[in-house]
């Protein structure tokens, strides 16, 4: 046993690259992990790991241990949760990464409505905006607004929104209303700096997506504070009509250059391919299709079609259309 958890310290070593990281994760001391990984490396007879000042990195040999003590404690993870299936008692903690936005706005009530059918499942849920590689191990499920999807993960479509341009009512009385993408380089423009468009924003021009570099006068990776910023008359924003649903509704946006808008920003529920998935995540999955689909006309999300096989597979290998 000793010798499994030696593995599983030196997994997360490659996977969070520091001693001090897997210390604080494990509430051990940095000297207890130096102690286990020398426990393994006496035992093998070979150095796992090349240690400078600066950095850790793997050695050849430990380039094949990882993979390999990777796929067994997968195995040894999945052995667990397959036993305690057996009994059709679903539990266990699954951590979800989020955005901000979507996450603080419409993923609290739908785990709250999760948990009361599944009750003895712990959710943890992060809220970033930051990108998520899920084969670190941090997280077994990422929620992603977006029109991209990465390689080597599959993918659930929970729902879809619009991308979309707002401006206040104060702000369009000031400046006027532009009527044509071409009038934003006249205009204030407040834009999010954390999206895989970087620095442009995606407009619908017949029938054809294009991109548009605006001159921003403020910017920020938090999509609530940017639509905030644009109800206060700061200027003008893209954002998902999710992020401003609420302002629209209290009149403190109002949408503009509507033939432009980019229908189709998907929402999706991503993790890694496994040989066996764990109930609490298939579980988790399907209700959030299920509950985005039922709640679609009180969230301001359009509901998905439940995703296919075929589609999932498509979206795994970047077929996506």
């Amino acid at each position: 046993m000793n010798k499994l958890n030696n593995i599983q310290v030196f997994c997360r070593i490659v996977e969070l690259g520091t001693f001090a990281a897997v210390a604080r994760e494990m509430n051990l001391s940095a000297m207890m992990i130096s102690k286990y990984m020398a426990q393994l490396e006496e035992s093998l007879g070979v150095a796992l790991l090349n240690r400078t000042t600066r950095q850790i990195s793997l050695t050849e040999a430990g380039e094949i241990y990882y993979y390999r003590g990777k796929q067994l404690m997968d195995d040894f993870s999945e052995l667990d949760e397959t036993t305690a299936q057996l009994g059709l008692h679903i539990k266990g903690t699954l951590k979800v990464s989020a955005p901000i936005d979507f996450g603080g706005l419409y993923m609290v009530p739908a785990i709250d409505a999760y948990q009361r059918l599944y009750p003895d499942v712990k959710i943890l849920m992060t809220l970033h905006n930051s990108h998520v590689n899920l084969s670190k191990g941090s997280f077994d499920l990422s929620i992603l607004v977006t029109d991209s999807l990465e390689l080597g993960v599959v993918a659930r479509k929970i729902a879809q929104t619009s991308l979309c341009t707002y401006a206040s009512p104060d702000y369009l009385s000031e400046y006027g209303k532009p009527e044509h993408i071409d009038e934003l380089s006249s205009h204030r423009c407040l834009h999010y700096i954390d999206t895989p468009h970087k620095d442009y924003w995606l407009f619908n021009f017949n029938a054809e997506v294009i991109k548009i570099k605006p001159d921003w006068y403020f910017a920020s990776n938090n999509g609530r504070a940017l639509c905030q910023a644009a109800a206060l008359g700061m200027g003008i924003v893209q954002a998902p009509e999710i992020s401003a649903a609420n302002f629209v509704a209290q009149g403190q946006l109002i949408e503009i250059l509507e033939d432009f808008c980019v229908p189709s920003l998907a929402i999706y529920a991503t993790y890694l391919q496994r040989r066996f998935l764990p109930a609490k995540l298939t579980t988790f999955v399907d209700f959030m299709v299920k509950y985005f689909t039922e709640n679609a006309g009180r969230s301001n999300i359009r509901p998905s079609v439940i995703t296919s096989l075929k589609e999932i597979k498509a979206v795994k290998h970047g077929k996506t259309k």
